[in-house]
């Protein structure tokens, strides 16, 4: 193994550091530059295999909390979890090979221009086709590492997908200025200025307006552990910590409950249910609260909307391996035997309407839907309020809960609106528009958190174009690589 396929393995492992909850966003960039500079004059063949050690060690050691979820808490096997885990990593690591591979076969992996235009634009085309090719999986995406950093600025103009461009470009600045002349390091300061100048005046643009009147909200975080959640025996326990923790809320505006609050068909429990809207509403509350819905042919993960009107919310994006699963018949009676929530769910309508209550009209989603920010901007610019609630209790207590609420925090700073996030165990927390956390609760304690929060109006840039402008952009780019190719070519080369 040479010095520089070593290299590349540690420059992969290190950039799980850069996101939550270590949050060095710096180390993104750098480790970047190094698989940029490891690409310099490299094969074909070369720079794919250096990619692919890149990606192992990068999803290996942000992602290994699959394993958790799967054997920890999902009960299979210690082969199946690893088989998975091992199986995910090798999927995502294809993109970084891939993006090396087509660099070194038909573009250039070194030079001032490659760094800062083309590898860019390439590696932002993977990360588009990473976040919806069999069904998508955009975690660790280089922008979200960037919420503390002015980077985050750009994120109402060009959505998460742009952030990353700008720490690829960065990236390739820094690769530029290792090996570059006098000159290339001039170019490549100006450049890095430039971006981190731009996200942080784009960051001072309000671009929404904040209305005049808060609503008053109340998360209720149970704190149920994973292992006990699904329990027979720990049902009606779960039914009288909601109540109470209604009870705790009542007054709020709004009082919302986690993702799969009461691990039970609505339909099973719906005079139960009529009794906390009942309670609720003499208080003046109205409560949102996860639960499943009832549908031939499995579970659905919902959002039920209590009180005057009612609604019902159904998650539309799956989880593959957690929600459905692609396998032979001759292995589901397997998968029935783990200890798993929803399996074989079965997905709500696409481009379901926001949620109207209170004067405002609220976009909900379910867990891992608020990775696909994309999915969510039909509910703009209509929508004022953003809602996700989820459980995080399949990961315990590992650094997933921090990346999910990264990822969140994300979404808010794209659309500039307020989102509530209600988590069984944590992280139940209130972003800002900005994407800020404005209050949060410790992890796997029992509480409510109360906050006063305004609906938004207008559109962000991004709202407006979503990630067209970027994969405009970056076509530009790579279309301008090949004109340049074409026009300099002479007869006979």
């Amino acid at each position: 193994m040479t010095r520089t396929l070593l290299l590349c393995l540690f420059a992969g492992a290190v950039v799980p550091l850069a996101f939550a909850p270590f949050y060095w966003w710096w180390i993104a960039p750098l480790s970047y530059a190094v698989l940029f500079v490891a690409w310099q004059d490299a094969t074909p063949r070369q720079a794919f295999v250096r990619g692919l050690a890149f990606g192992c060690t990068q999803f290996l050691f942000g992602v290994y909390w699959i394993y958790i979820s799967v054997h920890g808490f999902g009960g299979a096997p210690i082969f199946v979890a690893v088989f998975l885990m091992l199986g995910l990593v090798f999927a995502m690591a294809l993109y970084p090979a891939l993006v090396g591979w087509v660099a070194a076969r038909w573009f250039a992996t070194g030079g001032r221009w490659h760094w800062l235009a083309t590898l860019p634009a390439l590696w932002v085309v993977a990360e588009w086709l990473r976040g919806w090719v069999l069904s998508g999986f955009g975690w660790l995406a280089p922008g979200y590492s960037q919420t503390e950093s002015w980077l985050v600025g750009l994120a109402p103009v060009l959505g998460v997908l742009g952030v990353s461009w700008a720490v690829f470009i960065i990236a390739g600045a820094l690769a530029s200025a290792l090996r570059g002349s006098r000159h290339d390091r001039v170019v490549a300061g100006i450049v890095v200025l430039g971006l981190f100048g731009a996200g942080f005046l784009a960051g001072r643009i309000a671009w929404t307006v904040q209305k005049p009147d808060e609503i008053s909200v109340a998360l209720a975080q149970g704190a149920v552990s994973q292992d006990l959640k699904w329990l027979p025996q720990m049902l009606q326990p779960q039914l009288d910590l909601y109540r109470e923790l209604t009870v705790e809320s009542l007054g709020s505006d709004l009082i919302i409950w986690p993702e799969a609050a009461i691990p039970e068909y609505y339909e099973n429990f719906a005079l139960w249910f009529d009794g906390i809207e009942r309670l609720a509403a003499d208080a003046g509350s109205q409560v949102m609260l996860g639960t499943l819905k009832f549908h031939s042919a499995g579970a659905q993960n919902a959002v039920y909307t209590l009180g005057q009107p009612e609604s019902t919310y159904i998650k539309r994006h799956l989880v593959p391996y957690g929600e459905f699963f692609p396998m032979p018949d001759f292995m589901r009676p397997w998968i029935a035997s783990m200890n798993l929530a929803f399996p074989d769910s079965q997905p709500g309508e696409p481009g379901q309407p926001p949620v109207e209550l209170l004067g405002e009209r609220i976009a909900v989603t379910i867990c891992y839907e608020d990775v696909f920010g994309s999915e969510q901007l039909h509910s703009f610019p209509e929508a004022s309020l953003l809602v996700n609630v989820s459980n995080d209790g399949w990961f315990g207590d590992s650094i997933a809960p921090h990346q999910h609420l990264q990822i969140a925090r994300m979404r808010s700073a794209e659309v500039r609106r307020w989102q509530l996030r209600t988590t069984n165990t944590g992280i139940t927390a209130v972003i800002d528009p900005y994407g800020a956390v404005s209050a949060a609760l410790p992890q796997f304690e029992s509480g409510v958190l109360r906050a006063n929060v305004a609906g938004v109006t207008g559109s962000t840039p991004y709202i407006l174009w979503g990630n067209v402008a970027v994969l405009l952009l970056a076509a530009v780019v790579i279309g301008a690589y090949w004109a340049r190719t074409k026009l300099t070519m002479r007869p006979g080369t």
